[in-house]
């Protein structure tokens, strides 16, 4: 009788572990996947910089990962951010992250930025349509105009795709009083206005 208590027990731990390992192992390949294909994606963008004509760029001197390529001021709330090149932890601890696989804030396209709930974007919550968002960067000023809020799953990756005009996608985790990794997502869609 001992001897099948401890079987049992021990299968029981066998599964159990298998169980935490792999519960584990998910997070990993996510976290892998999206950091190969932000890459890639970068990769493209660069090779298509690089065709441009000189006169046409705005950001002749492209940054590296981790450094800040300018400020968000959003007056709604009286906050000035430091931005960020990048969107994995590092960057977002110093500030909000620019997604490396968008545009640069002033470019054709959808310029993406996002940032910590509870950090960098604690107010975002209430800057909703026709707020504005003031991004200076080494290329100039850019005024945007928010024209829509949504609130999108956490993995919906529709925030960042290609836009006809020059467009900043503003996100953070939703809810904004939630304990733990959020389901949802906070999205301001903006349109360059000057």
């Amino acid at each position: 009788m001992i001897r099948k208590c401890r079987l049992a027990l021990g299968a029981a731990a066998i599964i159990a572990g298998g169980w935490l390992l792999l519960s584990n192992i998910q997070p990993f390949f996510t976290a892998t996947k999206s950091n190969h294909a932000e890459r890639e994606a970068v990769q493209a963008k660069e090779s298509v910089q690089k065709t441009k004509s000189k006169d046409n760029v705005l950001y002749p001197n492209r940054p590296k990962m981790g450094e800040e390529i300018g400020e968000l001021y959003i007056p709604k709330i009286s906050a000035t951010l430091p931005i960020i090149h990048g969107t994995d932890e590092d960057e977002l601890e110093k500030g909000v992250g620019h997604f490396a696989g968008s545009v640069f804030p002033g470019e054709e396209d959808n310029s993406v930025l996002s940032g910590h709930r509870d950090t960098v974007f604690r107010k975002l919550g209430e800057v909703g349509v026709g707020d504005l968002l003031i991004v200076t960067t080494s290329a100039g000023e850019f005024t945007y105009k928010a024209r829509k809020v949504r609130i999108v799953d956490a993995n919906d990756r529709t925030v960042i795709v290609p836009k006809p005009r020059a467009t900043l996608t503003v996100t953070t985790c939703y809810p904004f009083d939630f304990i733990g990794d959020a389901p949802e997502r906070y999205v301001l869609v903006a349109d360059l206005v000057k």
